[in-house]
């Protein structure tokens, strides 16, 4: 009675100890994770800020720069008409109406100024000279360049939409002969280099006219809306997909504007030129990842702290366990009822280490069946090959070339060898996993396989064609096994093309993203693609075949990471292509 006390005390004081025990580690991971939490939550607000003004910085300096290229452009080209209007040979050509020379002339102020193009007109609006002839003879009395030029002194600058849509930038200005208006000079400006340099680097940027227009943009869908139609449309170009993206979840500044539904940040300047503005629009996602990146590394150190805080109240646990385990024992020995209890679970354990071995049992005995059909299946192969070999040995003695037939006869220790070597390794069959795996150059592979079939390819006169690179193709697996696979869909190969008057097979190996060997006769093709991989099912005749090869060719490339596909070909027969992947930095980890 006293031994009864004295347990029920220490049993008491335990329970007493564990509940606290668990709430002051509870405790400890709370407040670790709301530290974590809220160094989190400080950190991506101040980054955020901080990431997102720089980003708004290199934004205004390239708006800077694209609005200067513009204005330079712009600057460069005006002086350009009042050069030409001032020109002996442009003004005498109008004055005597022989244009013979004007035009390549102009042309070559072309080439020297870079401007786009360059037209002369007489006083009625005709081109009497331009750099691209085809415009010669043509009628301008109602464009805007010629009408304004000639009510003005000076130089003009005038926009204008051409028939095919685009718009057309130019100077011009009046030629005089005497205080008198004898032509115009219409120099174009070419901005559209602009817009091409603007689409190539993936920016998104449009320029508006004083009326809030679109004039040039990167994108050729936003011309002629204001900012505000341009915005909305639909389908997005692909500029506007790379540069507008989702800000994130946690974006703490407020977006500048929105392009379907997305936030993004938005700048505009002015160009100084006839009221005309600049609009950049740039993405807030370099923002986010940056700041992803340093939560990142936030995450994991918490990470590790919290994973040190279980180790810490694991081992604790563990050492209670322990307590409780001899605590146990103790009242065990005092409480017949539990005795009773362990003796039953005894009995349990006894009967599940029965039912396990049963299982066990039943398990051997399935893979020993699936072994015996496979191994009877894969040594038929070497065994035809020797039968030929000693038949062949046979002959050979009796001409009595013996070196010949010693050859023989070592071929055929080496086909015993290799009958040794698949019995070894068919025992993978029976259970998942496998040898340890090596780097294996299929090359090799398909060398040793055609030399093993090499009997059965020239009795049956077999046109057999390979096309092999030079360099290796090194997969992780082993060689012994897709040697087996490959000497199966040989042996397909041949029984499909024996009834063709000209057999052929095919083989292509390469590698791209995967390594393919692809194995093509000139048969009858597949009938039943679906069954074609199961076990037992074969198109042969009986006693040829017990349907095995192509199931377990198909096990063994799986188990190697890759796959085996079939398919019925174009021009007649059927393809069987292994594809695996190639060896690189993770296979070589994983091996």
């Amino acid at each position: 009675m006293a031994r009864k006390d004295a347990a029920r005390r220490v049993n008491t004081a335990s329970g007493t100890d564990a509940p606290r025990t668990s709430l002051v580690a509870r405790v400890v991971v709370a407040v670790v994770i709301a530290i974590a939490i809220l160094l989190i939550w400080i950190s991506n607000v101040y980054l955020t800020q901080r990431f997102t003004q720089e980003t708004r910085s290199r934004a205004e300096l390239r708006l800077a720069l694209y609005s200067g290229n513009i204005l330079s452009e712009l600057r460069r080209t005006a002086v350009v008409p009042l050069l030409l209007s001032r020109d002996p040979v442009l003004i005498s050509a109008l004055n005597s109406g022989d244009f013979v020379a004007t035009s390549q002339r102009l042309i070559s102020i072309r080439d020297e100024i870079g401007a786009a193009s360059l037209m002369l007109l007489d006083g009625v609006g005709r081109t009497v000279a331009a750099t691209d002839r085809k415009l010669i003879g043509t009628q301008h009395r109602n464009a805007a360049y010629f009408v304004e030029a000639l009510r003005n002194k000076e130089t003009v600058f005038t926009t204008e939409r051409l028939d095919s849509g685009a718009l057309q930038f130019s100077y011009s200005r009046k030629i005089e002969s005497g205080k008198q208006g004898i032509g115009v000079i219409v120099v174009e400006v070419d901005l559209s280099r602009l817009e091409k340099k603007w689409a190539f680097a993936g920016e998104a940027i449009m320029v508006t006219d004083s009326r809030g227009r679109v004039i040039l943009s990167s994108q050729p869908r936003w011309k002629y809306q204001t900012v505000a139609e341009a915005l909305k449309v639909r389908s997005a170009p692909n500029a506007i997909e790379r540069a507008f993206q989702a800000t994130g979840d946690w974006e703490q500044s407020p977006a500048d504007a929105i392009s379907r539904g997305q936030a993004i940040l938005r700048i505009d300047g002015k160009i100084g030129f006839q009221g005309w503005r600049i609009t950049y629009f740039s993405t807030f996602a370099s923002v986010r990842e940056r700041v992803n990146g340093v939560l990142a590394i936030e995450i994991m150190g918490f990470s590790i702290l919290v994973a040190l805080v279980f180790y810490v109240l694991s081992r604790r646990a563990v050492q209670q366990s322990a307590l409780f385990q001899r605590e146990s024992i103790a009242l065990r020995a005092l409480n017949e009822r539990l005795s009773r209890e362990i003796e039953e679970r005894e009995k349990v354990e006894q009967s599940l280490r029965v039912a396990e071995q049963s299982l066990q049992q039943a398990s051997k005995l399935a893979a020993l069946g699936e072994m015996s059909a496979a191994v009877s299946h894969e040594l038929n192969q070497p065994l035809a090959a020797m039968k030929t070999y000693l038949a062949g040995a046979r002959l050979l003695l009796q001409r009595n070339r013996t070196e010949e037939a010693l050859s023989s006869f070592q071929r055929i220790d080496d086909l015993i060898g290799r009958m040794s070597a698949i019995t070894r390794q068919l025992k993978s069959y029976a259970r998942k996993g496998g040898d340890e795996l090596v780097a294996v150059d299929l090359r090799e592979a398909l060398d040793t396989a055609l030399a093993m079939m090499e009997p059965q390819l020239n009795q049956m006169q077999v046109s057999l064609t390979r096309n092999v690179p030079a360099e290796p193709v090194r997969v992780l697996g082993d060689q012994l096994r897709l040697e087996q696979v490959i000497v199966n869909l040989l042996r397909n190969a041949l029984d499909a093309v024996k009834e063709q008057d000209n057999p052929r097979v095919d083989i292509l190996l390469g590698a791209g993203e995967t390594a393919k060997l692809a194995i093509h006769d000139n048969g009858r093709g597949i009938d039943d693609m679906d069954q074609l991989f199961e076990p037992f099912y074969t198109t042969k005749k009986p006693g040829e075949g017990v349907g095995l090869g192509l199931a377990i060719s198909s096990g063994i490339v799986n188990d190697l990471g890759g796959r085996l596909i079939a398919r019925n070909s174009a021009s007649g027969g059927a393809v069987f292509e292994i594809q695996m992947p190639l060896i690189d930095d993770s296979a070589r980890a994983a091996q």
